[in-house]
């Protein structure tokens, strides 16, 4: 029997529901600017979902200790699957339960670190532009010489569901063989918003295109008729242009588990269950030791009045963001310069990504991205926080 609209819907939110899907019909542009019902808004700003690409940190280093280079694309492809739960399933174990996240203002930061068996990762994420939104990040752990850069934006248009496409690209890189990786993005849909429990399903296909030769690509299908079973994919792995020679294939559902296996002789090589691996815990900061531009501290307030389900104080709390937010850009214009990057600078030539995006026809669209964004080392090296400890602390100096 087909599921009533609205039937996840709590009874005091049904109005506000019919309204949203009403809304949504003729939707077509940034997300930041779409306007959603309270019970489904989240208390996390979009700057923190760049620590969903390494809450398993062995994971994401292992790569690093592998000494052969198919083994090690492998071993890169498997991170990469082992990321998607977090990037795009619910942070909630409930299915239907996926929240819209808060729009972040230009500057906001989030900063932490994983301590674990792979030692010490960092992470600075940083939006760097707000029309369009934009969100750049680095991820590191120095001991193992594991580094992750990347940035996004997100364009959503709605036909029969909202549809999001992601614009930009992460590159990881491992210095013990000067080796590197482009990973593309994946397209998604929100399904479940007739009856009110939205979930992502992911679209279409991504790449990972190493250095050393080698190309992987993932297929998403979703819930189909063949499975049946929701966040479907299948992945291979092959030389760079010989896709018929195939290596390793992967198989599973990207939000439980999944098996990798030897594309010759089917025996399984490696596999991957979310509910075997648990997830390390970002540490960040103590709010009151935050900057006011860091996304835990500046939210804080905007945070507690969605958590007491009050949308009157949501909005007042927000727009007083809002306000010195274009307050500071027309102060900014009136000065005749731009907001200066904490931690990323435009790159004005980026020849690693040309040279393998041209292997997999991906374009760089940085008209989207209002550029394309790189981790300054420059910069980095004159910041601190509680986890980025190099010298003072000129961020600390806005307040």
């Amino acid at each position: 029997m087909a599921e009533k609209e609205g039937s996840a819907v709590p009874p005091q939110a049904k109005s506000s529901w019919s309204s949203f899907l009403k809304s949504i019909a003729s939707f077509n542009g940034d997300l930041s600017t779409m306007t959603a019902p309270a019970f489904i808004l989240s208390t996390k700003s979009l700057t923190e979902f760049s620590s969903y690409w390494t809450e398993h940190p062995t994971v994401f280093v292992a790569p690093a200790a592998e000494k052969d280079p198919a083994k090690r694309a492998m071993l890169v492809l498997k991170w990469f699957l082992s990321t998607l739960k977090q990037q795009y399933a619910s942070r909630s174990e409930k299915l239907g339960s996926e929240k819209k996240p808060l729009n972040p203002f230009l500057g906001e930061l989030f900063l932490g670190k994983w301590e674990d068996a792979a030692g010490t990762t960092q992470l600075v994420s940083e939006q760097v532009s707000h029309h369009p939104p934009v969100t750049a990040y680095s991820i590191w752990n120095s001991q193992h010489g594991v580094r992750l850069e990347g940035y996004n934006a997100q364009k959503a248009s709605v036909k029969t569901t909202i549809n999001v496409k992601q614009v930009g690209h992460a590159l990881l890189h491992l210095d013990a063989f000067d080796e590197s990786y482009l990973i593309t993005l994946p397209s998604l849909h929100i399904e479940g918003l007739i009856m009110g429990s939205p979930y992502v399903e992911l679209n279409s296909n991504t790449y990972i295109q190493s250095s050393s030769g080698y190309t992987a690509r993932i297929d998403y299908s979703g819930k189909g008729w063949v499975s049946g079973k929701k966040n479907t994919f299948s992945a291979v792995l092959y030389p760079t242009g010989k896709e018929k020679d195939t290596i390793y294939k992967v198989d599973g559902q990207w939000n439980t588990s999944f098996q990798i296996k030897d594309a010759k002789t089917k025996t399984v090589v490696d596999t991957f269950d979310h509910k075997v691996i648990s997830t390390t815990p970002l540490t960040i900061a103590p709010i009151e030791q935050q900057d006011d531009f860091e996304t835990r501290r500046a939210w804080k307030k905007v945070a507690e009045a969605i958590n007491k389900g009050d949308m009157d104080l949501t909005s007042a709390e927000k727009t007083i963001i809002e306000s010195r937010q274009r307050e500071m850009r027309k102060e900014e214009k009136d000065a005749g310069r731009e907001w200066e990057r904490t931690f990323f600078t435009r790159a004005e030539k980026f020849p690693l990504f040309e040279q393998l995006a041209q292997k997999i026809g991906e374009k760089v669209n940085d008209d989207q991205t209002n550029g394309v964004w790189s981790f300054d080392q420059q910069k980095s090296s004159a910041a601190k926080s509680p986890f980025h400890p190099e010298v003072k602390p000129p961020i600390y100096e806005r307040k």
